[in-house]
This record gives structure tokens, sequence and C-alpha cells, in this order.
């Protein structure tokens, strides 16, 4: 079974936690991961870019010269596309890039990103992870007591306003809950800092 270091809020290790090893110790499946983190990106796009056609374009509503005798080319509109300032031809319109993943595949994408962090020692466990008062300064400090220098996610059972608001202006640093925990945000972060409740709400429901 694998297992992970648990720390209390001063940033002092209490001892160790057995993690379910259905969850947290299964082979990391790495297109399963790289599915699901292009899933998450492409759902977070907001495909409202859009391009003026050449019936889009103001003007244009005049043939420029006539149709033969000039030597030059023939032209209908000076907002054809071929023409500077006419209309984009083939050009990017409003979309949605959404698309879904079946749930087999989502499952083995959040149990391989949960492994890969355990199995990394990226992964450690607050028993209480809570604050009595908004203070950016305190979390600060506990997250160098915990040695979590870069990025970091930081995951709660529930929505605990002290710790989002003490977190939110310390660089690199995001909280969650784990009913909306997603591999994008697991992978993407240096150091997973979970609450121990939070880890037995995982291995609830994933286990």
């Amino acid at each position: 079974m694998p297992t992970v270091k648990v720390y209390n809020m001063a940033g002092q290790q209490t001892g160790e936690m057995e993690l379910n090893a259905a969850v947290f110790g299964i082979e990391p499946n790495v297109p399963a991961m790289h599915a699901a983190v292009k899933n998450y990106l492409a759902n977070c796009r907001q495909g409202t870019q859009s391009t003026l056609t050449r019936s889009e374009v103001r003007g244009g509503g005049i043939k420029p010269w006539r149709q033969k005798g000039t030597g030059r080319a023939r032209q209908g509109s000076i907002r054809a596309p071929q023409w500077t300032h006419g209309g984009i031809a083939l050009g990017p319109k409003p979309r949605s890039y959404r698309y879904s993943l079946n749930k087999k595949l989502k499952r083995l994408a959040m149990l391989s990103a949960l492994s890969a962090k355990a199995q990394a020692g990226e992964m450690i466990v607050v028993d209480g992870l809570d604050m009595g008062e908004i203070k950016t300064k305190t979390f600060a400090g506990f997250l160098k007591s915990v040695e979590s220098t870069g990025k970091a996610l930081v995951v709660t059972p529930e929505v605990r306003k002290n710790i989002v608001k003490s977190a939110a202006n310390i660089p690199g640093v995001r909280t969650t809950i784990a009913s909306t925990l997603n591999v994008y945000d697991i992978l993407n972060a240096d150091m997973f800092i979970m609450d121990k409740d939070a880890v037995q709400k995982l291995e609830e429901v994933y286990a």
C-alpha cells in the first residue's frame, strides 16, 4: 500500500497515512492522462474568434473598373479576399471546441494522475487543513514549512473560505474541493496538498 506524509497546519510532520492502492497505487496510464488534459483545455476554449467574409466587409458594392479593355485583371469588388482590406476567405467563425470522453477513460486518467503524484513524492496530506482567520502570510508560511515552493494545488473536502482567500494572492497556488478535482490541475501542480477528509472522499468515490 502506498503511504504519504501527514502534516499539521504548523508544518510539522505528525505521521504517515496509508492510501488505498486502487486509487493511489495503480500504474499511471500516460495516454489516458494526455487525453484528459487535451479534453480539459479544449473545453476551456471560448471559441469566440470571428473574421469578416467578403459579404460582411463594408464597401465594395461597385465594380472597380469595367470588365474588358483596361489591360488589368477583371475585378468585381474591392472587398474580394485578394484585395487589401478585403474579406477573409475561409477564416474562423464562432464555434464550440467541446467534446466528451467516456467515463472509463476519465476515471482511468484521474486514478493515473493521483497515483503519479503519490509515487513521485509530490503529495502530502494535512490533518485539519483550515484556518481561523484570513491571513496570507500565515498560509504562505505553512507552504514554506512543507517545502512547497512552486505551483501548489490545495484540496479541501468542501469550500473553506479562509483557505481560499488566504491563498488567493500567492502566485502559483490554486485551491479546489475534492468533488471538482480535475486531471489537468493535478498534473500542473508541483505539490499536491490534500486535507485528510478530502483523501477519504476521493477513496470513497474511486475505490
